[in-house]
């Protein structure tokens, strides 16, 4: 049987999506070609108690750009989180679930529909895949990014997204001792190895890399194996002797304005974090 052209169906909030969320989307593709079912903000308001932490708008933004993701298609109406809509074209084969309550309501669901249902089980979702190889296609124009993307969000992948149309976007995250130097106690909040992985995920990125320097050239070891054409910044970035090193390195400096998706709001890891 070829699992990858069976459709299969995820449904959920997907609010606040953080490495846990990115890792079952990973685990469901492995199923088939995966569509995201999305609640509207008065469904997760009503399952929750509380409003979501991001509006529908950029949740959707955000899961159109996750890779393990064919397709996201909104829920309208009232919706039962038990049940599956009809889905117009889509025509899912099996419907993928992470353990919880509903699980034996949906199932339930599934055999009458005639559908498979599977439930990841948290053992399965843990740890992050390695880092592959080196991936350069020859030919093509390199561009490379640096930062730390310790509380990853809406604005980092408008970033990606803005550099993809410059060439294979490269993204070197800086290593925890590095920007515990540059940053202070308390950071980062998440993993080196996590980091890279929720920047890996995003479809923009050709490939997610973490640095082994020091100081605001922590990714210096990887520009040098990568020889990029462009070194990318936003305006927060635009420090640390960068321009100074891509002048004398030949590599086209660019500075990206920090500027939302279309109908976004502004975001700032800082204020998401919290310090």
């Amino acid at each position: 049987m070829n699992l990858i052209a069976r459709q299969v169906v995820v449904a959920g909030g997907f609010d606040d999506i953080r490495s846990n969320h990115l890792r079952f989307l990973e685990e469901a593709a492995s199923y088939g070609e995966l569509t995201v079912l999305l609640w509207p903000d008065q469904t997760v308001r009503e399952l929750t108690g509380e409003p979501p932490i991001f509006p529908e708008a950029e949740r959707l933004y955000f899961l159109n750009a996750i890779r393990y993701v064919s397709r996201v298609i909104p829920a309208t109406g009232a919706v039962n989180p038990d049940e599956l809509p009809d889905l117009g074209d889509v025509h899912p084969k099996v419907w993928v679930d992470g353990e919880g309550p509903g699980n034996e309501a949906r199932q339930a669901f599934c055999r009458r529909q005639g559908m498979e249902y599977r439930v990841l089980k948290a053992e399965r979702l843990k740890g992050f895949p390695g880092n592959e190889p080196l991936s350069v296609v020859p030919g093509r124009k390199k561009v490379v990014a640096t930062g730390s993307y310790d509380w990853f969000h809406s604005g980092h992948v408008r970033f990606f997204e803005e550099l993809s149309a410059y060439g294979d976007l490269y993204v070197v995250v800086g290593h925890d001792a590095n920007i515990r130097l540059l940053k202070g106690d308390g950071h980062p909040l998440l993993p080196q190895a996590e980091r890279r992985y929720v920047v890996d995920s995003i479809k923009y990125v050709k490939q997610a890399l973490i640095s082994s320097g020091d100081g605001w050239l922590d990714a210096e070891p990887e520009i040098q194996l990568l020889k990029p054409d462009i070194y990318a910044v936003n305006e927060d970035g635009d420090k640390g002797g960068k321009r100074e090193y891509c002048k004398k390195h030949g590599i086209q400096y660019l500075v990206l304005k920090r500027v939302p998706a279309p109908g976004l709001p502004q975001r700032s890891s800082t204020n998401l974090r919290g310090f």
